[in-house]
């Protein structure tokens, strides 16, 4: 019974986390509740008893995606005066694909066969591990190639201004300068 509470607590709170994410205003808030759905991810993990995939889910993806996400938001400078479209409009839109998503992902999981487990019942990290190596190698580098992408893009998106012709005194345009203290403590 307290397995079922357990698993009733850990449930809500992502699917609330999840629709969080999607509704949220703020682009950091959107992020931080991503936070909440991933590591609310391990928690299931923990429940189901697969410790060795809540670790990973809470290394990879809560530490380390979420932290690029972060990165890639706070290096990135907000344009101003753009218009959002209306959101009442695109809801229907957005209902039906996700509809749609979830009847596809349904229809895979029930109508794929489960592989045989290993030797001892259950797959172990070290067979995890050696088939990263060894069959998913391709996939496993170009994971990296792809977070080290997104970071130097973010980083590339952020120093745009800052390669802009430097006017009197170093001063780079749209950068705010303060003024100079004198020793008494007033401005110069």
């Amino acid at each position: 019974m307290m397995a079922w509470i357990a698993f009733g607590i850990v449930a809500a709170t992502l699917l609330v986390g999840a629709f969080r994410v999607v509704t949220a205003r703020n682009l950091v808030h959107a992020v931080l509740w991503l936070g909440l759905t991933l590591a609310m991810t391990a928690a299931g993990y923990v429940l189901l008893e697969a410790t060795f995939l809540a670790v990973m889910q809470l290394l990879l993806y809560t530490g380390g995606v979420l932290t690029l996400m972060l990165f890639g938001i706070m290096l990135t400078r907000r344009v101003e005066g753009v218009e959002v479209p209306n959101e009442a409009a695109n809801r229907p839109r957005a209902a039906a694909l996700a509809l749609g998503v979830f009847a596809l992902f349904t229809w895979a999981i029930l109508n794929t066969p489960l592989p045989p487990a290993g030797p001892g019942g259950a797959v172990t990290a070290q067979q995890i591990g050696h088939s990263f190596l060894t069959d998913h190698l391709l996939a496993f580098e170009l994971l990296s190639v792809l977070l080290l992408a997104v970071m130097v893009g973010a980083i590339a998106i952020a120093r745009t201004r800052d390669h802009a012709p430097a006017g009197q005194g170093g001063h780079r345009p749209g950068r705010r300068v303060l003024p100079k203290v004198n020793q008494k403590g007033g401005a110069a």
